[in-house]
């Protein structure tokens, strides 16, 4: 089983894109983030076409977003709220073989690390500490499950550009890492990337659009995930970042396809 995530950024204005990727990779499953559209006007049908029938899409106009696209039958599908808020950010399914799959878009939390200044900035932090809580009274590390999506959070020191210089950037603040780590611990959580490619190397998944040359200039971060419950650690079997889509035409998103195969 290939799953495929994506923080697409307007899956109607890169539809192309999106076609582009099913033709060059082929994947079982797909999960999009900020897909910046209402469930009635979500482009299916040229989706239907390439295989994917089976789709659970959570959107709302203009932002955020979530969806889980699939060739492969759902058991089940339900969606999740967060912080007393509606705004279309965690849908999840079951897979054939009980694999429950999380799609996930954690808010961004403004430009301030502050959360006293920046109530976006709060939000993401309880965003995710009720997540957290979530896990472990609501799930167990028993469960075969994959979380996908952009957890706007570097947690590691080569998941961006510059440790020293991103400290007091929102996606790689000390509080910010603390807390998805605390997250990924709740249950056992799996960095499946990480698996593949060690902490030492440079990985990343998102290029700001304000470099003039994002590739030249090369100052990325790791925001895209993929983590899996301990019992599907051993089926991991390959993993692939697109870093070249950043650079796809005419509108690349500022995010890039990750994605990995499971032998399950």
């Amino acid at each position: 089983m290939r799953i495929a995530t994506w923080n697409i950024n307007s899956v109607r204005m890169r539809m192309d894109l999106l076609l582009r990727l099913i033709d060059e990779t082929q994947p079982d499953v797909i999960c999009l983030q900020e897909t910046k559209v209402v469930d009635t006007d979500f482009p299916m049908a040229p989706l239907a076409e390439k295989g994917y029938v089976h789709a659970h899409i959570h959107g709302m106009k203009s932002y955020n977003g979530v969806a889980i696209l699939s060739k492969l039958p759902f058991a089940s599908r339900d969606v999740q709220h967060w912080c007393g808020k509606q705004d279309c950010r965690h849908v999840f399914a079951e897979l054939p073989g009980g694999i429950e799959l999380h799609s996930v878009y954690i808010p961004a939390g403004g430009d301030i690390p502050d959360p006293e200044q920046n109530d976006k900035f709060a939000h993401k932090l309880q965003f995710v500490d009720e997540m957290t809580e979530w896990w472990t009274t609501r799930r167990s590390p028993d469960r075969r499950m994959v979380m996908v999506g952009d957890l706007n959070i570097a947690p590691l020191e080569n998941d961006v550009w510059s440790h020293k210089e991103l400290l007091k950037i929102v996606s790689h603040t000390p509080v910010e890492v603390a807390k998805l780590t605390a997250m990924q611990a709740s249950i056992g959580w799996v960095d499946a990337l990480r698996h593949f490619v060690p902490p030492t190397e440079k990985l990343y998944t998102w290029w700001s659009y304000r470099a003039k040359d994002w590739a030249a200039s090369d100052r990325g971060r790791r925001l895209d995930h993929i983590w899996v419950t301990p019992p599907l650690k051993d089926a991991l079997t390959g993993h692939r970042v697109l870093r070249e889509a950043r650079g796809w035409e005419p509108k690349p998103s500022d995010h890039v396809p990750v994605m990995v195969d499971l032998a399950v």
